[in-house]
Formats: C-alpha cells, structure tokens, sequence
C-alpha cells in the first residue's frame, strides 16, 4: 500500500516544475578512420604517431538543474551552471520535452541566472520566503544529480544559516565568495547546482549551489529571497543592476600596513594596481564626483567596516542603485566623510 505523507504530497507537487539543463559546446576532437593506434615510421626507424585531422563535434560538457518560476518559461538555476557564453544550454522538462534556453540574465555576486524558454502554460513552484527560516525545519532538495539522475530527491533539515563559504568556479578557475546561504543536510551533489530546495509546503526557500567535497551531507543553497530581488530587477529594468562607485584598490590587511608603512589594518586602498594606462578613479564616476583620490583608504560604506571578511564589493551589494551612502576616507592621516550617489555600472 501506498504511503501517505506530507512530504510525498510536496515532492509530487514540486517535482513538474524541476528542470534539467545540459551544457553542450563544439570542440575540436580528432577524426580517428583507423583507430587510436596509428604510427609510421621516422627517418632513424622509430614508430612516430601520425597527426590526427580534427572536426569540430558538439559535446555535453556539463548538466546542471533548475526551476520554473513563471508560466511564460521563467527558469531559476545558478550562474555557474550557464556560465559558459559560447555553450549551448538546453531545458529538459520533467515530461522529457527539450527547448533551447535563453540567457536573461547572470548574477556575478550571488551566482544566480534566470533563464527562458519559449513555451507557455508551464508548471510552476511557487517561490517562498527565506527570511524567516528555523534551524530544524524540513528541506526537500531536488535535481539532476551527476547530470544523470533526474528528479534525484533528498530530504533533510535546515542545518545553519547566514553561512559564508569559498566557492571554486571549475570553469572560470576561480574563486567565488558567496555569503548568507542556507546549510542544509539535505544531499546536494554535482548536477543538483540550480536545482529547488523547499519547504515542507513545496515553496522555494533556496536554489542549492554548493557542497563540501570530503564532508557528510554539507550542502549550501541560495536563499531565495536574493533571487526574487533579482527578478524584480529583470523585470523593472531588463537587466540586474548593481551598485557601482568606480574606483580600482587593494585590501588592506597587517601585511600590507607592514610592507607600505599604512596607518591603519583594515579598509580598501586606492589604488591603479600598475594596469598599463589605468586609472584609480573611473571618470564620471560615483567615486569621482564625491572627491576621492588617489592612495585614499576606504575605510567605511555606511558606518559599515571594510576588511578581509567583509569587503567594499560585498559591502557594496548591500545597498540600491541610487542610494546615497557615506564613505568614510582616510587622506594623509584624516578621516573625511565623503557623501556619495551610487549608480549602476557604466
């Protein structure tokens, strides 16, 4: 007999709205007519390998997953999932139907992008609320675990909150830091990235996007309120803006305040950073327009402190396109209070 409960009742609700998105790209592969064991022969008598043709073929280079936030084709996943601007992304629905996803959108800061399809009618989940989560209570996570197995469900509980981590971008060989996720102990494995995390109703309250390789059922998710907010900024301006003061600089930590003798431990040093024909302060600028120059240290945005664990960018993300915010300025060993307008990046 059939089981009855809660959960299963959510996770049937959910699960048409959970999409699978490979990553496809044409690569240059060698043509191999007689095998991979090819040689011929070198004027000393030794076997040398014949050089092999290549064509140009479309691979699967990737998977990942996502889901459906509006009936017009909506998609939420993560930014490092269709990171790639020369791949092909498609959306495999849960009834197995395939359409070619467009780009909206991609979120450099808190690895989301919204995605589309051209179909309508679709199913859709209904996008929660993440600000007011409890340790304890029920998460579902659902996805394309290792890009193999669709609709892969997981059930667990919200393990921590306001989590900060590293996260390593294959990709982009890079580092990304990513601050206020949800812990969970739901299993979050390669191919789940973008894929839903809700609650014990069926409504998101996260995207998942990291796991702790090493670790035993370490998983981090997006908090979906971020990605509402991003949404709302497709929508309202086409695009998401983010907060911008035009100006190029250095963390300043104890190394750096030995090593160029600086009055203080913490804040952002302006600096050009030696780019041939850069410049420290973007012209027309917020940056500019408030009066800051350069080797000024940063030290405040908003009476908020700038250092290694909370940097000016991240800082930054904190507040509006069109905010008025005051910088606090070291200059030649005075603090100054420099007003400043911040605008969208140009």
């Amino acid at each position: 007999m059939p089981e009855k409960s809660k959960k299963i009742e959510t996770i049937k609700k959910v699960l048409p709205a959970v999409v699978s998105i490979t990553v496809s790209k044409y690569l240059d592969l060698p043509i191999k007519p007689f095998g991979d064991d090819v040689f011929s022969q070198n004027s000393f008598g030794f076997d040398v390998p014949l050089e092999t043709p290549k064509e140009k073929k479309k691979v699967k280079i990737g998977g990942g997953s996502g889901f459906i936030a509006n009936k017009s084709g909506i998609i939420f996943t993560n930014r490092h999932v269709v990171i790639d601007p020369e791949a092909e992304y498609i959306v495999i629905l849960n009834n197995g139907k395939k359409y070619k996803a467009e780009i909206l959108t991609r979120n450099p800061i808190n690895d989301i992008a919204i995605i589309k399809i051209n179909e309508k009618n679709l199913p859709v989940v209904e996008l929660g609320d993440s600000s007011n989560l409890e340790l304890g209570q029920t998460t579902i996570a659902i996805g394309n675990t290792l890009g193999a197995f669709k609709n892969t469900v997981s059930v667990g509980v919200v393990s921590g909150l306001s989590r900060n981590i590293q996260a390593v971008d294959a990709i982009e060989q890079s580092t990304q830091s990513l601050k206020g996720l949800i812990q969970t102990d739901a299993a979050i494995n390669p191919g789940n990235s973008g894929g839903p995390l809700v609650d014990i109703d069926g409504k998101i309250i996260g995207i998942s996007c990291a796991m702790v390789f090493g670790a035993e059922n370490i998983g981090f998710a997006i908090p979906v309120n971020t990605a509402k907010k991003d949404l709302e900024e497709l929508k309202k301006y086409g695009k998401i803006r983010q907060p911008f003061l035009g100006l190029r600089y250095v963390p300043v930590n104890k190394k750096l305040q030995q090593e160029c003798s600086l009055p203080v431990n913490y804040g952002a040093l302006v600096v050009s950073e030696g780019f041939p024909g850069g410049e420290a302060i973007t012209k027309g600028s917020p940056a500019e327009k408030a009066g800051i120059q350069e080797l000024d240290i940063v030290l405040e945005i908003q009476n908020k402190k700038i250092n290694m664990k909370n940097p000016l960018q991240e800082i930054l993300q904190e507040f509006k396109v069109g905010n008025t915010v005051a910088l606090k300025i070291l200059r030649k060993g005075k603090e100054i209070i420099l007003p400043t307008i911040l605008i969208d990046k140009f």
